[in-house]
This record gives structure tokens, C-alpha cells and sequence, in this order.
């Protein structure tokens, strides 16, 4: 059956009526991955999209900004072949619910924990990239009794040290701008309502080692996620919490799940120097060829090395 634009939003606002998924959570056959089923759950008062698929143990995976649970299709398939796949959107991101609040990452920690009970399981094992590595952070600090093993990629949790974040950028370089700009109310809503695609492709073109690795199709699925004034003002919510998420990080003892940090080149060294600080077992492994996207960068070696640690 051939459908144009229109009706396909006829379809989708049909199968919203009939299902109770709102017509932009219904309308998401671009980023259908074969093998793998969209979900919906209440947690914590929050309703969150999660995507399903394999047999094994339990491995959330956590992604970031400004990003959906996309991000991990290229490596979905493979971890599929040994675990039981949950990956999720967060708190504000992608078909999860927008609130006003919560957005600290002990809350959004607090929502992934209620999920996987929802879902049976008593323990798991979570992998986070950039904010989803915070959020893995927060879930390992807060319920270690249902945390195995878990892994960050490329971002730690927030500390005192993210107030020391250089604006002024090195000749030649540029300044982590977005973290002030996403501290800003009301303006970046103002300024990238339906002109999120802009920012997607400043951040791949400056961030990735290979910009081509985040091809048209992802780039599309992360523009129209990030697009609406409530999806920006929700992902600008990570940022500002971060004060919460540095006072709550002082009360963190050392994580005891084992860790796995996996850092591109830019950040290994900052891996190697944290996280003897933080987790009483770790290891720290370089991903070559890699700027901060490192599952669609270099997507079988993160495979291999997740698959490695949690297997």
C-alpha cells in the first residue's frame, strides 16, 4: 500500500485513537529498526518510549543530547544476539513524555529504575552516552542492588568541575557553547523551533572525527525529535539541573558495580584521571578514530568491547 504524506499522518492519528499514542509518537516509521519493538510505560509520573528486541540479560541503553535512542541502531542488532535489549528514551527526549520538572539525574535515574522493575527485573546492566551517562551514573550510585555492570561513554557525571567549563575557546578551537546557551530560558526554543537541524549538523560536522558516520536518515530522526519548543525546552532541562546533579553527586560514595569507561581520544585521559575517584572497579578503553559518537562512529568495536564486558 503507497501512501503520501497526508495520509500517512491519517494513519498515524488513527492508530493514535485506537491505541491512545499521541500522533507524534505513533509516526515513527523512519526510525523502525528491524527486529525491534516501540513500547510505552508510566513511570514515576513520567510516560516513557522504549525500544525492545533480543533475548538475554537485561541491557539498557541511556542516550544523550541531542540524540534519541537512535543512536544506538547501528549496534542494537549485534548486542541483540546476547542480551535482552532495552533502550530507552529518557525524561524529555524523543516519544517519552515532556514534563516541566525532573530533569535532574537522580530523578531520571529514579524513572529508569521503576521501568525495569515494571519490566521484571530485579538487576540489569546500563550503558549511557553523554547525559545518558550521567543518568547511568546516578542509577549505578542510587540502586547498586540493580546494577550488575555499567558503562559510560565519553561523559561522566557532573561534578564541580563543569563550572570551570572554558567559554572562551583556543585559537583554532571552540568553546563547549551549548552548556551556557542550554542554561538560557525561553530563547532556544525561540531561536531553533524547526530549525533544529542546523545545530545537529554544527555539532557533527565540529565533534565527530567522521561526520559522515551520522548519515542523512539519523540526522533527520534527531532534527524532528529536537524540533518542537517543548522538546527543546525539556533537553535544556538536563543543563539546567546540572547544579542539583553536582550537590547530589557529593553525596555519592564510590559506585561498587563495575565500570566500564569507553572515551574518545579527547576524552580518555579525563576517563583515566576520574574514575579511580569514583568506582572501586574499572576499566578504561580508547576508542580510535572516534569523536563523542561513538556507537555511530566506530559501532562494531563499541559492540564488541560492550558485548566483552557484560558477557
Amino acid at each position: 500500500m503507497e501512501l503520501n504524506r497526508r495520509g500517512v499522518f491519517a494513519l498515524g492519528a488513527a492508530l493514535a485513537a485506537s491505541t491512545g499514542v499521541t500522533t507524534a509518537e505513533a509516526r515513527t516509521p523512519e526510525a523502525d529498526l528491524p527486529g525491534f519493538r516501540h513500547n510505552y510505560a508510566q513511570v514515576n509520573g513520567v510516560r516513557l518510549h522504549y525500544v525492545t528486541g533480543g533475548r538475554g540479560e537485561p541491557l539498557v541503553l541511556l542516550p544523550g543530547w541531542p540524540q534519541t535512542w537512535w543512536l544506538y541502531s547501528k549496534i542494537m542488532p549485534a548486542l541483540a544476539t546476547r542480551f535482552r535489549v532495552i533502550a530507552v528514551d529518557l525524561r524529555g527526549m524523543g516519544g517519552s513524555e515532556k514534563p516541566l520538572g525532573g530533569f535532574d539525574k537522580k530523578t531520571m535515574a529514579t524513572d529508569i529504575h521503576e521501568l525495569v522493575r515494571k519490566l521484571g527485573y530485579d538487576e540489569v546492566n546500563v550503558v549511557g552516552h553523554d547525559l545518558g551517562s550521567m543518568v547511568a551514573f546516578a542509577f549505578a550510585a542510587n540502586f547498586p542492588s540493580a546494577t550488575n555492570k555499567v558503562a559510560f561513554m565519553d561523559v561522566l557525571h557532573p561534578d564541580e568541575g563543569f563550572y570551570h567549563i572554558p567559554l572562551l575557546p583556543p585559537p583554532g578551537g571552540f568553546s563547549l557553547w551549548w552548556f551556557a546557551f542550554n542554561q538560557v530560558q525561553t530563547l532556544p526554543e525561540q531561536l531553533l523551533a524547526g530549525r533544529f537541524r542546523f545545530l545537529v549538523d554544527w555539532l557533527f560536522a565540529n565533534t565527530a572525527f567522521n561526520p559522515a558516520a551520522i548519515d542523512e536518515r539519523a540526522r533527520q530522526i534527531y532534527a524532528r525529535a529536537y524540533n518542537s519548543p517543548d522538546a527543546i525546552r525539556a533537553s535544556n532541562g538536563w543543563y539546567q539541573a546540572f547544579h542539583q546533579d553536582i550537590a547530589d553527586g557529593k553525596t555519592y560514595g564510590k559506585l561498587t558495580p563495575p565500570v566500564l569507561g569507553l572515551a574518545s581520544i579527547s576524552s580518555y585521559d579525563q576517563f583515566l584521571a576520574a574514575l579511580p575517584n569514583v568506582a572501586n572497579q574499572f576499566e578504561v578503553v580508547r576508542v580510535d578514530g572516534s569523536g563523542h559518537w561513538l556507537a555511530e562512529e566506530q559501532p562494531d568495536f563499541v559492540a564488541r568491547e560492550i558485548t566483552r564486558f557484560f558477557g
